[in-house]
Formats: structure tokens, sequence, C-alpha cells
């Protein structure tokens, strides 16, 4: 499994997040919503450092990584995160790896 973010992607943590080197963002499953993946669950973010990383990528000194606990979420997809320019909010895709 793997995390691909966009360049657009990257610079919107920076600004929207205030991430900078050395900074790491959980992507974890959260009750509630929907995704492609599960009903009534959806995909969330927050900064904070890691307890248990199963998936992790760095990128423009960022970390970006999945806790071993919120791996079934992906269920045997990569990630691929970009920005909608229209609205500036997150997209979140996925393909089957």
């Amino acid at each position: 499994m793997n995390i691909v973010l966009s360049e657009e992607a990257i610079e919107w943590f920076h600004k929207e997040m205030e991430a900078k080197t050395g900074d790491y963002i959980k992507f974890f499953a959260r009750y509630g919503g929907s995704s492609p993946l599960h009903e009534g669950f959806s995909l969330g973010i927050t900064k904070e450092l890691p307890d248990e990383m199963k998936v992790h990528v760095e990128q423009k000194g960022i970390h970006f990584y999945i806790e071993a606990r919120d791996y079934w979420y992906f269920d045997n997809h990569d990630l691929y995160v970009s920005v909608n320019p229209n609205v500036n909010e997150l997209v979140y895709s996925y393909e089957k790896a």
C-alpha cells in the first residue's frame, strides 16, 4: 500500500495545516460519513506524532502516514491525495494495490 500526494496536496498541507519540515500528518479511519471503500466511515487527517506506523511516505520534509490500527480501512488500496482547485479542498481516491 502506498500514499501518493500531488504537489498541490503537499502545498495544501503547508498552507491549511501549517505543516512544516519534520511534521507528521496522519490519515485515519473515522466513524461517520462514507467513502468508496466503507459505508459509515470516512477518511480523517490530523497532525500528530505516530504510535505504530504501518505505511509512511516523506514528501518535502513532511511525513504522511497510516497507523497499523487504521490499515484495515484501505482494504489493499493505494491512497491518492489531490486538491479540488474550485473549492480548495482535499480529494481522496483509491486504487487497488
